[in-house]
């Protein structure tokens, strides 16, 4: 059995969050969705709205699974007997990235692969924080984010 983790921030979660999760719950036994935590770091909506959201979302998922982490994700995986790390890439840009973080990651648990899953063409301009300002604005995020998280925005942003 195969056990694989999807780990991000999800400030907020998008259609392309969801899409790779979809697939990487076709590809593996199990996902785990990490929303990871960093202390440094200043988000829209708290760990448990983040993690409420994406239990909401995967709910349809059986083998897919929504967790809270504040560490090191390769620690994580290594908890939860996870071989493999799975990676959304939009760009060109964001594989520099996560090529670098896969190394470091290999260097630090060689026992775990990463896997990248290229964004489809519909997401690959689909980023949290563009979605933040057009939201802010009362831009239309609905082909971005699933229904719900649309909702939690305006309600954010008409207050």
């Amino acid at each position: 059995m195969v056990k694989a983790v999807f780990a991000g921030s999800f400030d907020p979660p998008t259609n392309g969050h969801l899409d790779i999760i979809k697939r990487a719950s076709r590809l593996f036994d199990s996902v785990d969705v990490v929303v990871s935590v960093n202390p440094d770091k200043k988000y829209m909506f708290s760990q448990n709205e983040r993690l409420e959201m994406m239990k909401e979302l995967i709910k349809d998922f059986p083998n897919v699974s929504a967790h809270v982490y504040e560490g090191l994700i390769v620690n994580y995986a290594k908890e939860v007997n996870a071989k493999v790390l799975v990676r959304g890439v939009r760009s060109s840009n964001d594989f520099g990235y996560e090529f670098e973080l896969a190394l470091m990651n290999q260097n630090l648990n060689n026992d775990i692969e990463t896997v990248f899953l290229q964004s489809k063409e519909k997401y690959a301009i689909v980023k949290s924080s563009s979605i933040k300002e057009l939201a802010k604005f009362g831009g239309d995020i609905s082909r971005m984010v699933p229904p719900i998280v649309a909702q939690k925005l305006k309600q954010i942003y008409s207050n």
